[in-house]
């Protein structure tokens, strides 16, 4: 039989292997092996809150793609890959995981009630461009690295920043299988591949590719994702364009405003100079007129005078 070649990023796939019953040994590692130290001890029992569903992902009817579970300790988890990212993808990821904090409470329930919420998200492109690092965790903190609540966070995996040859840890043999997942041969498998987690992962991978319903279910949701992608990037460079006009027409308005202020200016500065004009000519006339005055009145005194010296 053929080999088809799936890839685990693919959000039906993604689902079938962590949020499937049959995989909850899958889930527990995976939780471990990401949120590591975060726990207050290991994860030995989960249960999945929206189990996987595959006449649902048969039947195209699989909407709700992200895998929420309940730990032993009552803390709980979700799990999500977004392939795709955009502008308004933080304030989700921040706003699905304080939803999901939110709703254990329910009314005239305690707040001593509330457990610890863990979100990881698996991110097929960078959403963070300016930090180096593959791996966030984002929890509530002073700016000492003191906890205000330990009650779980938000840890963050880009896989396109994800590139090691050797494998080290559990998380990074994990992110390994998702990066290049796509491409591994089940019939020559690598030697990081040899642990019983990722033999089981691949034949999650192998339950797709060897059943042509499946194939041909997952084909399509791979399609719908490429279009997505298309549609997506096409809006991006929409709103890029439009954002460049807006840019160019502020340019313009801002240069307008600079020359009807340049023209107000030397309009001002025109009839600042007019009026100086018109003052320095009101002065010109005051003092000839007082000349003429001071002209005036020394005839006058010459007359009195002369007048004087014929009377006597």
């Amino acid at each position: 039989m053929s080999h088809h070649p799936i890839d685990p990023k693919i959000d039906c796939v993604f689902k079938a292997l962590l949020g499937s019953e049959a995989n909850r040994a899958l889930l527990i590692h995976f939780l471990n092996a990401n949120l590591g130290a975060a726990l207050p001890a290991p994860i030995t029992e989960v249960e999945i809150l929206n189990p996987y569903n595959d006449r649902e992902f048969l039947d195209d009817k699989l909407s709700i793609v992200d895998v929420k579970a309940r730990d032993q300790h009552g803390s709980l988890h979700q799990i999500e890959i977004q392939l795709l990212t955009n502008r308004d993808l933080l304030a989700r990821i921040l706003y699905t995981w304080a939803d999901l904090y939110s709703s254990q409470l329910q009314s005239g329930q305690d707040y001593s009630t509330l457990k610890p919420t863990y979100a990881i998200w698996l991110l097929g492109e960078d959403l963070l461009p300016k930090r180096p690092e593959y791996a966030h965790d984002f929890r509530l903190r002073d700016t000492l690295g003191r906890p205000l609540l330990d009650h779980g966070g938000i840890w963050l995996l880009e896989l396109n920043k994800f590139h090691t040859n050797i494998v080290y840890t559990e998380q990074q043999r994990w992110l390994k299988f998702f990066a290049e997942g796509e491409h591994l041969d089940p019939e020559a498998l690598p030697a990081w591949m040899h642990t019983n987690e990722m033999r089981q992962a691949m034949s999650t991978l192998q339950a797709f590719s060897d059943k042509d319903r499946a194939y041909h279910a997952y084909q399509a949701r791979q399609n719908y994702l490429r279009e997505q992608r298309g549609i997506q990037r096409h809006l991006e460079e929409l709103q890029t364009e439009t954002e460049q006009q807006r840019a160019a027409l502020e340019q313009q308005r801002a240069a307008l405003e600079q020359v009807r202020a340049e023209k107000e200016q030397a309009q001002a500065r025109e009839e600042q100079a007019q009026a100086e004009k018109e003052q320095a000519q009101a002065r010109e006339e005051q003092e000839r007129a007082a000349k003429e005055a001071a002209l005036a009145e020394l005839a006058r005194l010459k007359a009195q005078l002369n007048g004087q010296n014929h009377t006597n």
